[in-house]
Order: C-alpha cells, then structure tokens, then sequence
C-alpha cells in the first residue's frame, strides 16, 4: 500500500508576519486531478435537534454556525482547511496509521477539520490538545 505523502501546516504570527497580521496555510497531500474549492458558508443559526449530514454519515447540527471559508476537494462535505468569522483557523495534516481502518463509516479528519470551527470554544475551554489537526487563535496555536 502507498504511504501518502507528508502534508505539513504552517502559522507566522507579528512581528514575522507584516501589519500585525497572523499568516496560517498548509500544503496538500490530495491527487493532483482532485478538484479543490475554496467555499464561503455563512453563519447561519438551525433548529433544535436538526441534523447536518457529514461525507458518509449525520451527526448532531450545533444551534448556530459560525461563518467560515474553507478550502476542501470538491467530493466532500468536510475541509483541508479553513478560517472562522472569529479568527480561528484549522488544518488536518496526513496521518499514516499502522492499522488498518475500520470497515464501518464514520467522520473523516477533514469532516471534524469543518465542523471543528463550530465546536472551537467548547474545545479551548477543554484545553483539548488534537493530534491530527492545527489550530490556530491570535497568538496560538495547538
């Protein structure tokens, strides 16, 4: 089996970054045939117990969404990366796992990059560390 190759992230905060702006990108590991949009969804807010449905599967919808533009291959419901109306900008990077997947569906890494800014101020108040994904606020980054 292939390994992908390393997709990697990057966050240039002041005084590296010119006119006190933070600077986040990463590169992507996806085929170079692959469609990549950039897409702006705005805030938006949902009913009680409304479900969003994810690449392969619904999970819970939040009250309220956050706007955000993200950029994503064009097949899913999920993101590469993307940037939130508060400053709060969120990349997945390759993960090579030494065991196989499971067989049943779930999120994708890029479904929980998407949703992620959604669920932000639940996940720094929990100090919640993520390991496949970067995050990056003002003047940090996890």
């Amino acid at each position: 089996m292939p390994v992908a190759p390393p997709s990697y992230c990057f966050v240039a905060f002041p005084p590296r970054a010119k006119d006190g702006l933070v600077v986040f990108g990463k590169n992507s590991a996806r085929p170079r045939d692959e469609v990549q949009e950039v897409v702006y969804f705005s805030a938006a807010d949902h009913d009680p117990e409304s479900k969003v449905e994810c690449t392969y599967i619904s999970i819970d919808q939040v009250p309220r969404t956050h706007a955000i533009v993200i950029s994503r291959p064009a097949w899913l419901w999920g993101a590469e990366m993307g940037a939130n109306e508060h400053g709060v900008c969120i990349a997945n990077e390759a993960v090579n796992a030494r065991e196989p997947a499971a067989e049943t569906e779930a999120l994708l890494g890029m479904d929980l990059v998407r949703d992620g800014h959604n669920e932000l101020d639940i996940l720094v108040k929990k100090s919640w560390a993520p390991n496949r994904e970067k995050i990056s606020h003002k003047t940090r980054v996890w």
